[in-house]
């Protein structure tokens, strides 16, 4: 009979509990019958709910011809983790991004999220949501957008073949959901229900799934729905730097070190020191808000009308809503030194000004709101069609549309311009102590000074077609290979309602804005934020709805900002060839692949230049070879090596050509439409030792030779430099200043763009256990434990900009030559570990599980620091489930149980606070029932 290599009837091997791995692959785990487990034959034994979801994970990797590793549902709304993000982190070498507390997007082997390519149901898609800081306007998949409780089984691929969709040098990883012709004759139906309590809002609120299936008595015909909604609060909780900067200050301990802008003749030492020490630019502690919505629903029609035709429909849908609220109190020191006095103050080793006592200092309190909504859909056909015994086709074809949309960003600022008794102390540089003077909680003291509306609105779309076939020339040796084109659309553009105050209405002679009265304002007490004790906990914030309604902000006209008009098509098309075999050496089974694939990409971009659109058209192509082979020296040893070509196409706002001017932040950006892609050959050597049912021993190797790397890169500079017509810096903005001409081309502004950078080179090695503890005795059988090391190294060589100096002889602040930094790729953390304990007769299990990534760098930074990035992390997670009846399971987990701090840093060696938060402890208290 004829071999097809891990398709519709993979190679034999024994399973654990007895069954082909062709058997396992068309039956999803919620259409597994619940059993109890007892000896079924010698040597046999049939498990069930969490150690069985692992055997059926283990089994796939085992006979898989290319390095993958899977994650399978122990039943519908039973996925291991309450995001799809979070139970990947459980896989070796994967690593988690973190918003509010809840697991976004994902590195792979030191890789970000840019370079690992998703699938969903075997389509490649984009989904992004709004939810962190900033909306998500890249490649990168967001996780969160998606109910784990819509999917059955997650796998990830780790090495290329040629069948597989190009565009990652981390990983392609397939997300699936249900198989109605995988389930029992007749109705299933399930359900499940939960209250989500986190310990920081105190709130309780509720998440729901269920699924309904059908499947017809010849097996000929089944329809399947399902369908997950949750509503929720996450609070986010601590400070904020926003970045330290070098300035010089009007006075220091009462001795004047400014005329104008320059340095007074012959400045004090005192004035130059604390000129060249980094100062937080704008050191506040805050609340963020996060009011989440998600729904979730899928949907699949499967029509088997005989053996050799097998045609499938599957629908996904998913609205994910948020709305993010933030109450700040903060200084903006930033762009306002030259009028502060400077006394009592500290400079550490690390050239900080890490302590100050400020006066005549610019208070504000803000208050920021944000309405987002991502709403994704996708539809998709296959057909599966054998001609012959020994010939198969395959057609697919779908489309997929991700709106990630912020018809609300609000910002309303109370200033006070010149208050007194400020004192900031970051000796303890998580959590500071920051000390505002008197009338931080007077209306009266503040004038309303700054108001912002910034609408934005995102859409991904993509058209797949794609037309396989197999061909078993002999037994053991398959030809396969096929064709696709791809279209991918992205669009993005955004408005503005900025301005201040005084710009926009009539203002009394000297106020600097309206005179914040009651009506308009609310007293904000901070909570519990990790402050030490002296800290200021409360003061006035802005009342949003009033303060809004005053000025009428939302029927005020919303201008287009061109530099945020953008849209990338990029059209891929081309075919890919492979041969499989198994065959005998030297007494040993091997097995593996050899192929190509060739892919051309016709790119389309668009954005504003100096108020023009343009569009540049690019073509280039790639030739992406590939080679898995694995050998078996015994039954249960598997050593595994792969060598490819691959490639990861630009992040999409650095093809833009053009750029924006952000006059609040005083930051210019600009893209490059020429960036060439990613291409790296990636090197990996394994060896998998199953040496007892459900057991895993693995260590593997892998090494990428990064060739193209595009970087990104920060500067200072004023805005003249740029070369943009200061017609461009709008009235009522803090870049538009009343000098001759209306805006001032001194300004100091940051300059951000992206350019083909040197290569680089990344290697590293994982560990994997998976111990079930039946290995030493059967009384232990029902424990078990789960384990993974990761180790990743890279050198790359970065210029950045160092350091500002004073120079005598301009009486200045001066920019240096750049250094050159040898430091990891951008989002590569080091080393990274998990593990899990976990207990499971079937009727009750619990789980303990823990993750930990030590600190690694994010971005080059900007206002002279050199790398900014994030501390390590650790996060413990654990979960109990009781089968109390047949059809009806109890279960409490609990999520982030140490509270973990997220840590961000600026400066690689100074190790400078950028922002500490924490988010509260989740538990989920719930019932499950089924049918």
């Amino acid at each position: 009979m004829a071999n097809h290599m891990g398709r519709s009837a993979p190679i034999l091997t024994r399973l654990a509990c007895g069954a082909s791995l062709a058997a396992m692959a068309v039956s999803p785990a919620w259409a597994q019958d619940t059993v109890d487990e007892a000896p079924a034959a010698e040597d046999e034994i049939i498990v069930t709910g969490f150690r069985a979801s692992l055997d059926k994970a283990l089994d796939q990797k085992r006979n898989s011809t290319a390095a993958i590793d899977v994650i399978v549902a122990e039943d519908i709304a039973k996925f291991p983790d309450q995001n799809l993000a979070e139970s990947l982190q459980r896989i070796p070498g994967i690593s988690i991004q973190r918003d509010a507390g809840e697991g976004r997007a994902i590195t792979v082997r030191g890789l970000g999220a840019q370079f690992t390519r998703v699938r969903l149901n075997g389509m490649e898609t984009i989904a992004t949501s709004t939810d962190g800081a900033s909306a998500n306007r890249d490649r990168a998949f967001d996780f969160n957008v998606f109910a784990s409780e819509l999917f059955t089984s997650l796998v990830v691929h780790k090495t290329a073949s040629a069948s597989l969709d190009e565009g990652s040098l981390g990983a392609v990883v397939d997300l699936n959901t249900g198989n109605p012709l995988g389930g029992k004759e007749g109705f299933t139906v399930v359900a499940s229900t939960q209250a989500r309590y986190n310990d920081l809002t105190k709130d309780v609120n509720p998440r729901v799934a269920g699924l309904i299936a059908w499947t017809n008595a010849d097996r000929t015909f089944g329809v399947s729905a399902s369908v997950a909604w949750s509503d929720y609060t996450t609070h986010e909780l601590g400070n904020n730097s926003v970045r330290w900067a070098q300035a010089p200050f009007r006075r220091v301990d009462g001795v004047t070190c400014m005329t104008g802008s320059n340095f007074v003749a012959n400045p004090s030492q005192a004035c130059i020191d604390v000129a060249e020490a980094f100062h937080p630019r704008i050191p506040r502690y805050g609340l963020v808000s996060h009011d989440r919505e998600r729904l979730g629903a899928t949907a699949s029609i499967q029509f088997e009308p005989s053996e050799n035709t097998k045609i499938s429909i599957d629908g996904l849908y998913s609205k994910f809503k948020e709305t993010r609220d933030e109450y700040w109190g903060e200084v903006l020191l930033r762009s306002n030194e030259r009028s502060i006095d400077v006394s009592n103050y500290v400079i550490d080793s690390n050239n900080n000004l890490i302590s100050a006592d400020l006066d005549n200092v610019y208070v504000r309190t803000e208050r920021y709101s944000r309405e987002s909504e991502t709403e994704f859909y996708q539809l998709s056909g296959r057909i599966e069609q054998a001609l012959t015994d020994t010939f198969r086709v395959k057609l697919l074809g779908g489309f997929s549309r991700s709106d990630a949309d912020i018809p609300v960003e609000t910002t309303l600022a109370f200033d006070d311009t010149d208050a007194t008794g400020y004192r900031y102390d970051y000796s303890d540089m998580k959590f500071p102590l920051l000390t505002f003077g008197a009338g931080i909680e007077n209306p009266s003291s503040f004038v309303l000074a700054e108001f912002r509306d910034r609408p934005s609105f995102l859409t991904n779309k993509f058209q797949t077609f794609a037309g396989d076939f197999e061909l078993d020339v002999s037994d053991g040796f398959q030809l396969l290979g096929g064709g696709f084109y791809r279209q991918f659309d992205f669009e993005t553009v955004g408005f503005r309602r900025d301005s201040t105050y005084c710009a926009a209405f009539p203002c009394a002679p000297g106020t600097g804005g309206l005179p914040v009265t009651a009506d308009i304002s609310e007293l904000f007490k901070l909570g519990k934020a990790g402050q030490p004790a002296g800290n200021t906990n409360a003061w006035i914030v802005p009342d949003l709805a009033a303060g809004t309604a005053l000025i009428d902000l939302y029927n005020r006209p919303a201008a287009l900002q061109q530099g945020e008009q953008r849209e990338v098509t990029e059209k891929t098309y081309g075919g890919w060839f492979m041969t499989e075999f198994e065959t005998d050496i030297f007494g040993m089974r091997m097995t593996g692949n050899a192929g190509v694939r060739y892919v051309k990409t016709d790119q389309s971009s668009s954005g504003f230049t100096s108020g023009t659109f343009v569009t540049v058209d690019r073509t280039y192509d790639d030739w992406l070879p590939s080679f898995n082979i694995n050998l078996h020296p015994t039954e249960n040893l598997i050593l595994r090596g792969a060598i490819a070509k691959v490639i990861t196409r630009p992040t999409l706002g650095s093809l833009t050509p053009g750029g924006s001017v952000d006059q609040f932040n005083f930051r210019i950006s600009s893209g490059n439409p020429f960036l060439d892609p990613y291409r790296a050959t990636t090197f990996d050597l394994a060896a998998e030792w199953y040496f007892a049912p459900g057991a895993l021993a693995s260590v593997a190797l892998f090494a990428k030779d990064v060739v193209s790397f595009p970087i990104s890169t920060s500067l200072q500079g004023t805005y003249a430099s740029s070369g943009l017509p200061t017609s461009l810096l709008t009235p009522g903005t803090p870049a538009h200043t009343a000098v001759v001409g209306g805006a001032d081309p001194n300004r100091q502004f940051e300059f951000r763009t992206t350019g083909n950078g040197p290569g680089a080179n990344l290697k590293g090695v994982e560990f994997s256990l998976q111990l079930p503890f039946s290995v030493f005795s059967d009384s232990l059988r029902h424990f078990g434990v789960l384990g993974n090391a990761t180790f990743v190294k890279s050198d790359v060589d970065y210029s950045i900009a160092g350091p500002l100096a004073y120079n005598p002889v301009t009486n200045r602040l001066e920019a240096q030559p750049n250094g050159t930094y040898t430091q990891p790729l951008l989002g590569l953390a080091k080393r990274a570990w998990n593990a899990t304990i976990y207990y499971d007769d079937g009727k009750f299990s619990v789980r303990t599980s823990a993750a930990w990534r030590s600190a690694f760098n994010d971005s080059t930074s900007g206002n002279n620091n050199v790398f900014e990035g994030y501390g390590s992390s650790f996060n413990v997670d654990a979960s109990i489930r009781y089968q109390l009846t047949e059809n009806i399971e109890l279960s409490i987990e609990g999520t982030n149980l140490t509270d973990d701090y997220r840590y961000r840093f600026t400066d690689l060696e100074a190790n400078r606070n950028y922002e500490n938060n924490h988010y509260g402890r989740t538990f989920l208290f719930g019932a499950r029932f089924k049918i």
